[in-house]
């Protein structure tokens, strides 16, 4: 239904980006490193997005690049690979890296994505390792994220906060310092992101 929408970014959250055009604001779920990738609120951006509509609602995906949702549809159409949960393995490892975990059938790195275990990370790479070369590997700009990121679903809440409050715009001392005062009063990544975001106003 809708091919991208352009429009200025309106607020970021850590999988979240809207996206106000034409006196709209829509609400994109996104992966972290899409996220990442937005400019700055206020800043002009063109999102790709797909439209999933389940008997309860409907939810809007948003994508920095069209490669990134090309590779989300193709996680989807998986047996047990929710579209929450594709964007969470987007979200965990670059494009170029999860190619490559797929082709080199690396199923631990794909089992530190949340929501993906031994089996299902085993099911992703035998329904996807041959539809996907070296060269599909080699068109996509390698990785410019620290290796602490392709790491950082390891279990670890406050690590996971971390890297989502770098992604959206904050340096690691400001991230740090914000997760301090509330790194004991949850165990869930997006929970101690909000109340970090909350210490910073």
């Amino acid at each position: 239904m809708y091919a991208y929408i352009y429009g200025v970014v309106a607020e970021k959250e850590a999988n979240e980006l809207v996206i106000e055009a034409g006196g709209v604001g829509y609400q994109l779920m996104c992966s972290m490193n899409t996220v990442g990738a937005a400019p700055k609120v206020g800043e002009m951006m063109r999102a790709y997005t797909y439209l999933n509509v389940r008997q309860d609602g409907i939810d809007l995906f948003g994508f920095a690049t069209k490669d990134e949702r090309s590779m989300f549809l193709r996680l989807t159409a998986i047996s047990g690979v929710g579209p929450r949960t594709a964007i969470g393995i987007l979200g965990c490892m670059s494009l170029h890296d999860l190619t490559l975990a797929i082709l080199m059938e690396d199923t631990a790195a794909l089992s530190r994505a949340p929501g993906i275990g031994k089996k299902t990370a085993q099911r992703i790479v035998l329904e996807m390792k041959d539809k996907i070369s070296q060269s599909d590997v080699d068109q996509l700009p390698p990785s410019t994220v620290p290796a602490a990121r392709s790491a950082v679903m390891t279990g670890d809440p406050a690590s996971e906060a971390l890297i989502a409050l770098q992604s959206l715009g904050y340096s690691q001392g400001e991230a740090m310092r914000a997760l301090s005062g509330v790194k004991d009063k949850s165990d869930k990544p997006d929970e101690l992101v909000r109340l970090a975001l909350r210490n910073m106003m």
